[in-house]
């Protein structure tokens, strides 16, 4: 702890006077980031620093900070991309209907910016899917299955 600077004395000359002490007694040697320079301390002033920091430091996407009518163009500009990874039809029209909703609650919300959002051509998406995913081809012959087994109760509850 410090003592208290002394009444009469320069605030400048109390500091110095301090350091000198610190210097002596060896405290100021092998610390962190010795030589060092000092970060973002010729870097131009930026207003929204603690923003970007925040960002950085928690690892947070800046699409997080998008408007709602954004993300939606941004999710639209990459259905493709989206809609490839999907195994079945049934999977990309669900997909399709979800998004096609939000892009209806977002034309009738009036907050935010006003960014034109159209829906999504839902049977142009699955044409061009199905283009993409040919159905598998049925086997020449079917296989002749017996009748299954019965299941107990518990199987039939638990599936």
């Amino acid at each position: 702890m410090t003592k208290r600077k002394p009444p009469g004395m320069d605030v400048g000359d109390w500091v110095e006077q301090q350091i000198q002490e610190a210097q002596r007694r060896g405290d100021l040697e092998d610390l962190a980031g010795e030589g060092k320079p000092i970060p973002k301390l010729a870097d131009p002033h930026d207003p929204d620093w603690w923003v970007k920091d925040f960002l950085r430091r928690e690892q947070i996407e800046a699409d997080a900070l998008l408007p709602p009518t954004v993300l939606l163009r941004k999710e639209k500009a990459r259905i493709a991309e989206t809609v490839a990874k999907m195994r079945t039809e049934d999977e990309v029209r669900d997909y399709l209907e979800d998004l096609n909703k939000r892009i209806l609650v977002q034309v009738r919300d009036a907050t935010g910016p006003v960014i034109p959002v159209g829906k999504m051509d839902e049977e142009a998406v699955i044409e061009q899917w199905r283009q993409e995913h040919p159905a598998p081809a049925p086997s020449a012959e079917p296989e002749q299955q017996g009748p299954k087994p019965k299941r107990s109760l518990w199987q039939r509850l638990f599936s």
